[in-house]
């Protein structure tokens, strides 16, 4: 691991980002964010703070993004809106429009903790963290499907590729329809 992040998907954490779902899941409409019929938000934010203490316990730092009532319901799951890297962070460009302000709370999180942001990925280019997944630590595969397209992979590859990392994008399957997606990491 270095300074700021990690390129691997194995490693013990270290250092991790989460953000607490007290408040940003309380008033979750279930049809929107397709949590489904059975979901409780306070069932959520207890089993949230749960892996947060598990986290905690097995050695790693939590760094926290500010948890308030701001309507971003799905923004406890901090995988998708950035991808660390040794040097520091990359900006992603979230493909469920609900989502589109998550990065900024990412990147003003890296900005308060010193962690340089290398880059982000600009709007047609879509790449959530989802898709992202570290081969080795010199290799990353990108899922291009319904939240990932082509543009945000070749954005991805232009900031790592001058750091010494191989992008690969690969074609994804669409599941149950483009609401439901089947990010690389469920694959």
């Amino acid at each position: 691991m270095g300074a700021f992040g990690s390129q691997s998907m194995a490693a013990p954490l270290r250092r991790v980002l989460m953000r607490s779902a007290a408040y940003a899941m309380r008033g979750a409409d279930r049809a929107a964010w397709h949590y489904g019929p059975g979901f409780d938000p306070g069932k959520a934010a207890m089993q949230h703070a749960v892996l947060a203490e598990l986290v905690a316990a097995s050695g790693a730092e939590i760094e926290w993004i500010e948890d308030k009532a701001d309507g971003l319901a799905d923004s406890v799951f901090t995988h998708d809106p950035s991808l660390m890297t040794d040097r520091g962070a990359l900006i992603l460009s979230m493909g469920k429009p609900l989502r589109a302000k998550e990065p900024s709370l990412h990147e003003e999180t890296y900005r308060r903790l010193g962690i340089p942001v290398l880059g982000r990925v600009e709007a047609p280019g879509q790449v959530e963290g989802g898709d992202c997944v570290w081969v080795d630590a010199r290799t990353l595969a990108i899922g291009r499907g319904v939240r990932t397209n082509q543009e945000g992979i070749q954005q991805v590859a232009n900031l790592l590729t001058p750091l010494g990392i191989s992008v690969y994008g690969f074609d994804l399957p669409l599941w149950q329809g483009e609401e439901a997606c089947l990010h690389l990491m469920s694959v």
